[in-house]
C-alpha cells in the first residue's frame, strides 16, 4: 500500500511550471533546459511540467519563425525532448512552431516518457496591438490533418485532446495557449465539461502595468467557472526586450483558489510547484446540479474529444508529504482583510436574518438566555443590532440568566455585564429548585444525596432553561432566539427538542464555533457597543468551553466541553470537509496532518494568541476523528432534522435539511468507522 503521507494516495497531483531563461533561436539549447527543468520535476514528484509558449525558440523571434532553417532545427529539438523524457515521470508540456500540410502552427506537445503523446495547436491568433501572430501561424481551424509527423514522431493533432493518466483516478489534462484564454469562449471550457481536471496554458503574455492582476484575476474567474485546476506558464527571461519586456509569470488556481504563484522578473529560470486536489475538484462537479446540465447541453462539443492515455507511475511508494499550505481554520481567513470582510458578512447576514422575522411576525420583543458563554454572547449582539435597525428599543430584548447546579460566579457575571452594557432587560430565573423538584420525581440518585452526574442531570437543566424561555414568549409575546452553533449541531452537542437545540429562530445555526470566537473579538475590537461591553467580551472570550452543567471535581476542574468532544479546532475542520466536500476520514487525516502536524508551519488567522498556536499529532488526529464520525454520522442527526430556521453563512454549507445537509436519523456509520479502523491498524495507533 502506498505510504499514508503521499499526496497521490490522497488524490492529490503535483503539477510544475517553469519560466526558463530562453535563448532566442536555439532550438538545441532550450531543449536541453527543458529537459534539466523536467528532470527537477521528476525529482520533486511532479505528474506534470509545464513551459511556455514557442519555448524551443522563444516566442519573440517574429519573422524567424517561418525560416526553414528554424523550422528543421526546432522539430530536431522537438524529437530530442521527446526521447529525453524517456524515464521521467511527468508529462513534459512545452511549445514549438510545426509544419502540418504546408501550414506552420503555434502548438503545445505532450511528451511523456519517450513518447509524443499529441499536440494542440493555437486557437485564438492575436493580432493586435505588438502582436501578429496570423503573420505567421493559421490557427487550429484551419489543420487538415488529426495527426502530425515531427521529424519522424507521429502524434495526434488538435484542440479535440484530453491527456488521462490510467493510473491517477481524475488526472486529466487539456491544454490551450496564451490567447485561446483571453478568447470569449476559450477551448478549456468545453475541455472541463469533456472532462478535464487539470487545465494549462503555455503562454507568452509580455508585461505591462496591471497584466499581472489581470492575468490573475482572469484565472480565478476561470478556474471557479470550469470547476477545476488552471496552471499558467508566462515568458520570462531571455525574449527580446526590443519592444516588450516579459516577466515570467507562473501561476496555479483551483475553483478559484490561488494555491502558488512564483515571483516574477526574476534572472535566470523560475519555477512553481502546486499539489492540485483532484478529488476536490470532483466533489464539487458530483454535488453541482449546474455542472450536470452544462454536460449535457454542450452535447457533441465534448462527445467528440479523444482521450489520450498514459501510464503515470505516481511515487506511491514513499512519503511525499504536501508541500501546499491547508489553512487550520476552514471558516476562519489567515488574512486580517479577509478575516474582517468575513465577520463583517457573517455579522450582518445573522443580523439581517433576525430583522427578516421580527418584521414578519410583528414581534417587538425577544427572549433569549445569555450564559456568559460564547454562543449567547454572539446571539445577544447580534439581537441588539437587529433591534437598533428595527428602531426598536433594546430594552425589549429580555436577557435571561438561569443559573444552575454548575454555574460559575464568572460566568454570570459577565452574563450581566453584557446585558446590562447591551441596554438588554435582565431577568434571572434560579432553575436548581424546579430542577431538584424533577430529579426527586425521576426518583434520580441525586436526589438522595449521591453524587450522580449523568446526561438526565445534565439534561434536566438544559430542559428546564429552554422551557423557561419558551413560556417567557408565551407571556411576553417574545421570540425565543436560539443559541446552538454549527460545531455543536454537527456534534450533537445539545439538549433535543426541550433543550437548546430549539428555538423560534437560531442567528447561530450556520456559524462554525471556531468562527463565533472571532466574531466576538471582531466585535469587541471594533467597539461596537462602547468600552465597556468590549472589555465584556474579552473576559467571555478567554473563559474556557463548558456546558456548566456538571459542579466542579474534587481539585476544581470544571465540565470541559472539548474534552469530551474534541477540540472545536479539529472538529470544525473535519467538519468543513466532510460536510463540504464528502471527504473520508483517511484523507481528512492527511490534510489535518498537514495543517496541524506542526504549530510552526504555515499562517495562523490573525489574533491568535500565541499560547493557543498548538499542534495535534497523528495520533490526536485520529482519535478525535474517530468521536466527530460516531457523533455525526450516526448519533446526531435526528436533531439536524428537526432543526429550527437560521441563516446560512458559508459556501462551505449548513446542516439544516432544507438546504445543504439531509441524511437519515438511523443511518450507519459503519463505512467511516470501518476506515478508521483500518487506518488505526495501519498508523499502529
Amino acid at each position: 500500500m502506498a505510504a499514508f503521507n503521499n499526496l497521490y494516495r490522497h488524490r492529490f497531483a503535483r503539477v510544475a511550471a517553469f519560466a526558463p531563461q530562453v535563448s532566442l533561436a536555439e532550438p538545441d539549447t532550450n531543449a536541453a533546459v527543458i529537459l534539466e527543468l523536467a528532470r527537477q520535476a521528476h525529482d520533486r514528484g511532479a505528474a506534470a511540467a509545464l513551459f511556455p509558449e514557442l519555448g524551443l525558440t522563444g516566442y519573440s523571434v517574429d519573422d524567424l519563425h517561418a525560416q526553414s532553417s528554424l523550422i528543421a532545427a526546432t522539430a530536431k529539438a522537438v524529437r530530442t525532448v521527446v526521447e529525453g523524457s524517456a524515464g521521467l515521470r511527468p508529462v513534459i508540456v512545452f511549445g514549438a512552431a510545426l509544419v502540418s500540410q504546408g501550414q506552420l502552427f503555434n502548438c503545445a506537445l505532450l511528451a511523456r516518457n519517450g513518447e509524443l503523446l499529441g499536440v494542440v495547436p493555437k486557437s485564438y491568433l492575436p493580432n493586435y496591438r505588438e502582436f501578429y501572430e496570423k503573420r505567421w501561424f493559421s490557427d487550429a481551424t484551419g489543420a487538415i490533418s488529426d495527426t502530425i509527423s515531427v521529424d519522424g514522431l507521429s502524434a495526434p493533432l488538435g484542440t479535440d485532446l484530453l491527456f488521462e493518466a490510467a493510473d491517477l483516478p481524475d488526472f486529466v489534462l487539456s491544454v490551450e495557449i496564451c490567447e485561446d484564454f483571453w478568447a470569449p469562449a476559450p477551448p478549456s471550457l468545453n475541455a472541463a465539461l469533456a472532462g478535464a481536471t487539470v487545465q494549462l496554458n503555455l503562454s507568452a503574455s509580455n508585461a505591462t502595468i496591471g497584466k499581472a492582476r489581470e492575468r490573475a484575476t482572469l484565472i480565478d474567474a476561470h478556474s471557479r467557472r470550469t470547476m477545476g485546476a488552471y496552471v499558467f506558464a508566462a515568458a520570462g527571461t531571455g525574449e527580446s526586450t526590443t519592444d516588450l519586456a516579459w516577466d515570467g509569470q507562473l501561476l496555479a488556481y483551483e475553483t478559484g483558489a490561488c494555491i502558488a504563484e512564483s515571483e516574477r522578473f526574476q534572472s535566470g529560470h523560475a519555477s512553481l510547484f502546486a499539489d492540485i486536489d483532484l478529488e476536490r475538484i470532483i466533489a464539487d462537479r458530483l454535488r453541482l446540479s449546474t455542472w450536470r446540465d452544462a454536460v449535457a447541453r454542450a452535447g457533441e462539443a465534448v462527445k467528440g474529444f479523444r482521450r489520450i492515455g498514459f501510464d503515470l507511475d505516481p511515487p506511491l511508494e514513499a512519503e511525499l508529504p504536501l508541500e501546499r499550505a491547508i489553512d487550520r481554520f476552514p471558516f476562519v481567513p489567515n488574512d486580517e482583510t479577509r478575516l474582517d470582510e468575513d465577520c463583517f458578512e457573517a455579522w450582518n447576514i445573522q443580523v439581517q436574518g433576525l430583522v427578516q422575522r421580527l418584521r414578519a411576525t410583528g414581534l417587538k420583543q425577544a427572549v433569549i438566555g445569555v450564559s456568559g458563554g460564547l454562543d449567547s454572547t454572539q446571539a445577544l449582539i447580534v439581537a441588539a443590532r437587529a433591534f437598533d435597525r428595527l428602531g426598536l428599543d433594546r430594552s425589549g430584548i429580555l436577557a435571561v440568566t438561569l443559573p444552575g447546579f454548575a454555574t460559575s460566579g464568572a460566568t454570570r457575571d459577565n452574563a450581566i455585564a453584557l446585558i446590562k452594557g447591551l441596554g438588554a432587560t435582565h431577568k434571572e430565573i434560579d432553575i436548581r429548585p424546579a430542577a431538584e423538584r424533577m430529579l426527586a420525581d425521576l426518583d434520580h440518585p441525586y436526589s438522595e444525596g449521591e453524587d450522580q452526574y449523568d446526561v438526565t442531570f445534565e439534561n434536566v437543566q438544559a430542559g428546564l432553561r429552554t422551557d423557561y424561555l419558551f413560556r417567557l414568549a408565551n407571556h411576553t409575546g417574545g421570540l425565543v432566539i436560539g443559541t446552538g452553533d454549527l460545531s455543536e449541531l454537527a456534534l450533537g452537542w445539545c439538549t433535543y427538542g426541550v433543550g437548546d437545540q430549539m428555538s423560534h429562530y437560531n442567528v447561530n445555526a450556520g456559524v462554525a464555533k471556531t468562527l463565533i470566537q472571532h466574531l466576538i473579538a471582531w466585535t469587541s475590537r471594533r467597539q461596537a457597543y462602547g468600552l465597556d461591553v468590549s472589555a465584556t467580551l474579552d473576559r467571555i472570550l478567554a473563559t474556557e468551553i463548558s456546558p456548566e452543567l456538571v459542579p466542579p471535581g474534587a481539585e476544581g476542574a470544571i465540565q470541559s466541553t472539548q474534552s469530551v468532544i474534541g477540540p472545536y479546532a479539529l472538529q470544525d475542520f473535519t467538519l468543513h470537509y466532510a460536510a463540504r466536500y464528502g471527504f473520508g476520514p483517511s484523507k481528512i487525516a492527511f490534510l489535518a496532518e498537514a495543517a496541524w502536524g506542526d504549530a510552526a508551519r504555515g499562517a495562523w488567522p490573525p489574533h491568535v494568541a500565541e499560547a493557543e498556536q498548538r499542534a495535534y499529532d497523528l495520533a490526536g488526529i485520529v482519535q478525535w476523528l474517530e468521536v466527530f464520525t460516531r457523533r455525526f454520522y450516526q448519533t446526531s442527526q435526528f436533531k439536524r432534522s428537526a432543526m429550527p430556521n437560521g441563516p446560512k453563512l458559508t459556501s462551505a454549507g449548513a446542516l439544516s435539511p432544507r438546504g445543504d445537509w439531509r441524511m437519515p436519523s438511523d443511518s450507519s456509520a459503519a463505512v467511516w468507522l470501518n476506515e478508521i479502523a483500518a487506518l488505526k491498524a495501519e498508523l499502529k495507533l
